[in-house]
């Protein structure tokens, strides 16, 4: 019996476990020597429900509810990455603080070390993959049971997680989509990228080769779901090391199919010297974005110590890149949609102003000015071109807040040959800042 392929096999194997094992202690000992000072306390917010049903994946599951959680409330599933507990990934990530700002609960599974040494979930072995079975149960079986427990309301479930924890939010979102309103995939990888740890090393550390339709037939296989499907974060950094930002292509084409969208987005803008795309379906409404994060290594981007919405702990695998992604998030997820979540009714009432008469006459004179401007264009802009400057509304919704006196919001561009499209979330941002209902 010939043993030399299988000696090669297994010596390719331990390469790569070798590789692995270093990255991921760089980045540890990288963020305690940038660290001033003792590491930060970590209080123990979170509760272990050991009961909570079928668990064939061998999970253990932690939640945390905030005091008084309204009727209906939102419930989103957050997966640590490898040598991360649930309680370090929430002290990292914030999901807790802002769940007291928002209102809604979140769940916790945690990997065990007897499932795998490094606290990996197992998002490439095909009996913890499958829908029903494994730990891919055991995590539906947490959202049943607190969905039940905590009267959450069922239209409102989000599954996030970095890294292995990442890739198996993209395993829930393939297996059980029905349940989802949507996810956020940090560092993470698509659904079926790999079948064996081998395969997963090599979806990490090597760049594939999938075609998009071919993508989205492994998720349409996961279930029978056949829509309506989650909307979908993608978020990664261009210098990661550990996994490679080409899956972050690979997720946006294989949910792009699966949505039956272009592979072109319907605009991108720069948030905070980062690029964020969005794709858009045929009602205006942003159903995808990927978000690269210049020059960000293996981790979830935070933001900055001073920003007062950043909830999230700088650290191991949790990086200050300028932009806090667990408040991106939820504003995409619209978590907060529904709350009066800094002040009383009564005071809002006190601090709202009519619009005034001379407001309105403002407003539309902004309008026109806007439209004169397009007229103006010089002569060397085609017809096409003019009539996209003339008929973008977001320009137009940009000079009428300016005109008005409030705070314009960042509305994007649209990209070149693309129909313009209102772009809502910053207008609703703005919105609020203007009347006084939020502190974003």
């Amino acid at each position: 019996m010939a043993t030399g392929p299988y000696n090669k096999a297994l010596s390719h194997l331990h390469a790569v476990r070798r590789k692995f094992e270093e990255l991921l202690e760089t980045a540890r000992k990288k963020a305690s020597d940038g660290r001033t000072g003792p590491a930060p306390q970590q209080s123990s917010t979170l509760r272990e429900l050991p009961e909570f049903g079928q668990n064939p994946g061998n999970l253990r599951m932690f939640v945390y509810v905030p005091k008084g959680l309204p009727d209906m409330a939102p419930l989103v599933v957050a997966l640590h990455g490898c040598n991360q507990t649930a309680q370090e990934y929430d002290h990292g990530t914030g999901w807790s603080a802002l769940a007291d700002r928002h209102g809604f609960a979140v769940v916790y599974p945690e990997q065990q070390p007897s499932n795998n040494p490094k606290n990996c979930f197992s998002w490439f072995s095909p009996g913890d993959t499958i829908r029903d079975c494994g730990e891919a149960r055991s995590i539906q079986q947490m959202i049943a049971h607190a969905t039940a427990a905590f009267g959450v309301d069922r239209n409102r479930i989000f599954v996030t997680g970095l890294s292995a924890g990442g890739a198996m939010a993209s395993v829930m979102l393939a297996t059980y989509p029905e349940i989802f309103a949507g996810g956020a995939i940090i560092a993470g990888l698509p659904y079926g990228a790999a079948r064996s740890v081998q395969q997963a090393f090599d979806a990490m550390f090597t760049d594939q080769v999938h075609s998009a339709h071919g993508l989205g037939d492994r998720v349409r296989r996961a279930s029978s779901h056949r829509g309506p499907w989650p909307k979908i974060s993608i978020w990664h950094g261009t210098a990661d090391p550990i996994v490679k930002p080409s899956n972050s292509e690979h997720i946006l084409a294989q949910w792009s199919d699966i949505h039956g969208l272009s592979s072109v987005p319907s605009f991108e803008e720069s948030i905070s010297g980062h690029t964020r795309r969005i794709w858009t379906d045929a009602e205006g409404n942003a159903v995808i974005e990927a978000f690269r994060v210049n020059g960000m290594g293996h981790g979830v981007p935070l933001g900055s110590a001073a920003d007062k919405n950043n909830f999230g702990v700088a650290g191991a695998f949790f990086i200050d890149a300028g932009i806090f992604s667990t408040h991106h998030i939820a504003d995409f997820w619209r978590l907060g949609e529904g709350l009066a979540e800094t002040v009383h009714a009564p005071a809002m009432a006190a601090e709202l102003n009519p619009i005034q008469p001379n407001t309105l006459v403002a407003i539309a004179g902004a309008a026109d000015e806007a439209r004169g401007r397009a007229d103006s264009t010089d002569n060397k802009i085609n017809t096409d071109q003019k009539a996209h400057a003339l008929f973008d509304p977001n320009a137009v919704i940009a000079a009428s807040f300016k005109a008005a006196g409030l705070p314009v919001p960042e509305l994007p561009n649209a990209s070149a040959g693309a129909i313009p499209a209102v772009a809502p979330l910053p207008i609703i941002r703005a919105a609020l800042r203007a009347a006084g209902l939020t502190r974003n």
